[in-house]
């Protein structure tokens, strides 16, 4: 029987069937045998085969090809990845410039690991009715950044719900994937979208500035009309997985088409005599938040340096 997985809770996974039930599944015990080096093995928005069993629930016995997912480090085990979802359509990554701030670096990862897996990515900028004026120029700079590499971005307030019909064109007959750091405002943002959704929010954390874990789990919910919301938890780093040195270049856009004009081949636009990437930096045409990024996941292969959060 096969079916979509909209759930994963830990050990189990809620798997809708293709004649529309709703099934509590787990794992066959060899399937983690096969190679799969992630925490979970299996991602929401996997389709999957399962085999019932007397006790009304059922065994994940096989995993369809996966045309996409988002994957990044786990945060505790250095050789596994976790895997944020699968089969998406587009991410929503949600980010605030204040209460909590989201780093360059955090979003120059999540966006490279998406240029990885071919996963297109809209950046929201949540909770503009709390900026200073300082913190408006700033984040219209950054809009202008990301919006000039060739990302969609969109300014909303999901509290109040100022700027969601904007996100809302966007949704009808896709599957999306919500991210970001804990405090951004998913929950609140899904809220918005699906008023039944109910989604537990909490207050800011005011000693630290951060947020709190109010989802624990990522669960598919599904919107009106067709398609899906991906809810996940709040993520604080994202160390990036299985990327090599020489691919990194091609998941930064713009470092990407000055590369071209390199003297050599294989330039890591580090020190390299006739790099076009440096001289763009030089000169401003890339930007230095962005450059400073791809630097750091160069030295990702430091097995101990993305322990670290981002």
């Amino acid at each position: 029987m096969k079916g979509l997985v909209i759930k994963n809770t830990g050990s189990w996974y809620t798997v809708r069937t293709d004649d529309g039930r709703t099934i509590e599944s787990k794992i066959k015990g060899n399937f983690r045998l096969k190679g799969i080096r992630s925490t979970n093995p299996v991602a929401v928005g996997d389709h999957v085969e399962i085999v019932t069993n007397q006790e009304g629930t059922a065994f994940i016995t096989a995993i369809d090809d996966r045309r996409n997912y988002i994957i990044r480090k786990s945060q505790n085990l250095s050789k596994q990845s976790h895997i944020l979802a699968a089969n998406v359509d587009q991410a929503f990554l949600i980010v605030t410039v204040s209460h909590p701030q989201t780093s360059t670096t955090f979003i120059d990862r999540f966006l490279a690991s998406a240029e990885a897996y071919s996963v297109p990515v809209v950046l929201v900028f949540n909770k503009c009715d709390i900026l200073s004026d300082d913190e408006r120029h700033y984040q219209k700079m950054m809009m202008e950044l990301y919006r000039t590499i060739g990302y969609d971005c969109f300014e909303i307030t999901a509290k109040s719900g100022e700027g969601v019909d904007e996100l809302r064109k966007i949704l009808p007959g896709k599957i999306t994937l919500l991210s970001g750091n804990s405090g951004v405002g998913k929950s609140t943002l899904i809220n918005q979208i699906l008023p039944g959704a109910n989604l537990r929010t909490a207050e800011i954390s005011d000693a630290h500035d951060t947020g709190m874990h109010t989802t624990t789990f990522s669960e598919m919910l599904e919107i009106p009309g067709g398609g899906y919301i991906i809810d996940t938890p709040g993520i604080k780093g994202f160390g990036t997985f299985d990327m090599e040195p020489t691919e990194l270049t091609s998941y930064f856009r713009e470092i990407f088409n000055f590369s071209k004009d390199c003297r050599f081949n294989n330039c890591t636009h580090t020190h390299e005599p006739g790099c076009a990437v440096l001289k763009a930096v030089e000169e401003h045409y890339i930007s230095a938040s962005r450059y400073q990024s791809y630097l750091s996941m160069l030295e990702d292969k430091d097995e101990n340096k993305y322990r670290e959060a981002f």
